[in-house]
């Protein structure tokens, strides 16, 4: 099984935010890898990866950071592959606002599609569906979880239904 996502984040200690994207990818069939890359402790193991991961059969790579949050825009401005932005708020963070803004404010030409503050599982649903515009089999799984959500709102509703409140009306 060759990956066709790639997970990399700045260190270990983003796995907790992180890996709700590898399940996602998990839940979807989807091939993925995971790593650590920094774009400031090991930029020459961040470019190598970043240029070598189109041949290496990657289509999406998914690029968590927190505190000054290089990393996603670093393999964006070192490959053509989508790559997907996560902010995390780290222990070092201003509140998570440095991470989200570091990743959101890109210069014209280098895009990074950003996911909101600690949203790996958003970032796992997005790289789905960029692999489902070329993937058949992968477009029914997104579409069918797609789905899925509307039955978990009506479950609610029902769910909804049986509290009681003597002034509520439905």
């Amino acid at each position: 099984m060759k990956p066709k996502v790639s997970i990399i984040m700045g260190s270990t200690s983003d796995l907790g935010v992180m890996e709700k994207a590898a399940k996602v990818l998990n839940d979807f069939q989807i091939p993925f890898e995971i790593n650590a890359l920094s774009a400031h402790r090991t930029p020459d193991q961040v470019m190598t990866f970043a240029r070598e991961a189109y041949d290496r059969g990657i289509r999406v790579i998914i690029a968590g950071a927190g505190g000054a949050a290089h990393l996603p825009g670093v393999i964006a401005a070192l490959t053509p592959i989508p790559v997907v932005g996560v902010p995390i708020k780290a222990s070092i963070s201003i509140d998570g606002w440095d991470s989200i803004l570091s990743i959101l404010q890109m210069p014209p030409g280098i895009p990074v599609a950003t996911v909101g503050l600690d949203g790996a599982q958003n970032a796992g649903i997005l790289a789905a569906q960029i692999l489902g515009t070329g993937d058949e089999k992968v477009f029914k799984t997104v579409s069918e979880y797609k789905d899925s959500l509307s039955l978990k709102i009506a479950k609610a509703n029902e769910d909804l239904a049986a509290v009681k409140f003597d002034f509520k009306t439905n």
